[in-house]
């Protein structure tokens, strides 16, 4: 069974960046190889293929494996609705929503998907790199483990352990985790990949043997840090930022409690003329040319939020002044004049004032909204790309002058004065040609164009560079059996 895992000392270790350079590595040697994420608890996903839901992070190694992402390759999604309660997502479709007792009860079910999903993607590829989720060593969390070491052993593949150098405690982080491990799963953990190191490797070496000696285990590389790497987060918010001094537009997002899909961002922190800032809660709002409402996964709540941290006011202020407005997917609905939820699909059920700066009107109803799509920016022959996920349908005359056509669909909403614009789509800022005419509607007139898609490219490049430079490649290849190499 050609499957290896790789995971994690902690979250953040740098699994997931692991696992898109190992699936790019192999892709370059011929394999046919997919991602696979057992269990993922995350607010920022893509739409597959075959019409279902995954992680960010599993689509974007689907990218560096050179296959397109597919429900399989992350069976179960937990989507953080509140601190105690998720939407489940299973093989790509809703399920349900959950408090943690519950789902931790139903955890044998989501192992079956689990499972069937995992022998789906034996059938069409090579090898399978899978990724776990937080640490294995999650002592509340072992029993019923469908993430880390429970997926391991109903598998019966090796595992690597992979800990962050930069943060400290990296030998400890290691030999602790394989120390709460039982027996079995310690013999499947083959050895380590410390990441994230800064310096001279010769003052990193004799640590480096004293690990080995004293687990028995080799180290398979040491990945140096790389700087300036930005490829789609799991689910953590970068707030670093440009110097907004030298920005041609800034830009700011408020980084609401459960946003969602906030790697929509992602092109325009990389742009050159733009400073792109997230406000967090209790901090001041800063100027900017443009505010963006982001996706939530409860509009409702997260609208509740904006209001009582002063977006509202500052929001109607920054247009007075002549400030552009955006919202996508849930920040879209929030421009609007009403959010109804009627049966409690995103949180309480209820009706809730917008803030009124479109005539539209959102009602949540069951039934995700999940499809890949493309189409042009109206008025303009630029080509987007992206998808949409959301709930709830929005109904209004502001849908009568729309942002997008979409394959002869109209689709957002632009006001009469250009200053306020909606959307539902996802990843809108990815093609050049739609990033490049949108940040002119939004004020950028003479801006350089960026393509976002050449840039994951190389990011993935670059990573894969790094492993087969610093890790050994043919170590790794020879915990797979001997056929699937």
């Amino acid at each position: 069974m050609a499957t290896l895992m790789i995971q994690g000392t902690t979250s953040d270790a740098g699994k997931s960046t692991v696992v898109a350079g190992l699936c790019r590595v192999l892709k370059r040697r011929g394999f046919r190889v997919a991602p696979f994420k057992p269990q993922n608890m995350a607010l920022n996903s893509a739409v597959t293929e075959d019409g279902g839901e995954i992680g960010r992070s599993t689509a974007l190694q689907a990218q560096a494996a050179g296959v397109a992402p597919h429900s399989d390759m992350n069976p179960v999604l937990l989507k953080p609705e509140s601190d105690r309660g998720a939407q489940v997502i299973l093989r790509g479709k809703v399920y349900g929503h959950m408090g943690a007792l519950d789902y931790h009860a139903f955890k044998q079910t989501a192992q079956e998907s689990v499972m069937a999903a995992w022998h789906a993607l034996q059938r069409r590829y090579d090898v399978i790199i899978a990724e776990g989720a937080g640490s294995p060593a999650e002592i509340n969390l072992r029993k019923g483990d469908i993430a880390n070491m429970g997926f391991a052993e109903a598998a019966d593949c090796p595992v690597l352990l992979v800990g962050d150098i930069d943060r400290g405690g990296v030998f400890a982080q290691l030999v602790g985790t394989l120390e709460l491990l039982s027996k079995s799963e310690q013999a499947r953990t083959r050895g380590f990949i410390v990441n994230r190191f800064r310096g001279d490797i010769g003052l990193l070496n004799p640590g480096l043997e004293w690990l080995t000696q004293r687990t028995g285990k080799p180290v398979f590389g040491t990945l140096p840090y790389l700087q300036g790497l930005l490829l789609d987060a799991e689910d953590s918010v970068g707030l670093a930022h440009k110097n907004t001094q030298t920005a041609a537009l800034k830009v700011i997002v408020p980084a609401l409690p459960r946003i969602s899909n906030h790697t929509d961002f992602d092109p325009l922190r990389l742009h050159p003329q733009i400073a792109l800032t997230f406000v967090g809660p209790e901090q001041p709002i800063p100027p900017a040319d443009v505010i963006i409402l982001p996706g939530s996964k409860s509009t409702a709540s997260d609208l509740a939020w904006l209001k009582r941290q002063g977006w509202d006011n500052a929001i109607q202020r920054h247009l007075r002044y002549g400030g552009k407005v955006l919202g996508i997917c849930g920040g879209f609905q929030m421009l609007g004049e009403w959010v109804d939820d009627p049966d409690g699909l995103e949180g309480q059920p209820g009706k809730v004032a917008g803030l009124g700066l479109l005539s539209l009107t959102t009602r949540m109803v069951p039934g995700k909204q999940l499809r890949n799509v493309s189409g042009v920016l109206v008025g303009e022959t630029a080509t987007v790309t992206g998808y949409e996920i959301h709930n709830g349908i929005s109904e209004g005359s502001a849908l009568s002058r729309p942002l997008f056509d979409i394959n002869g669909r109209p689709e957002g909403s632009v006001s009469d004065d250009g200053q306020i614009i909606g959307t539902y789509l996802h990843g809108l800022f990815d093609h050049p040609e739609a990033c490049h005419g949108l940040l002119k509607q939004l004020g950028l007139t003479d801006g350089e164009q960026s393509d976002y898609q050449a840039h994951r490219e190389r990011e993935l490049d670059r990573l894969a560079d790094m492993l087969e430079a610093h890790v050994d490649i043919e170590a790794v290849l020879a915990l797979l059996p001997s056929e699937s190499r």
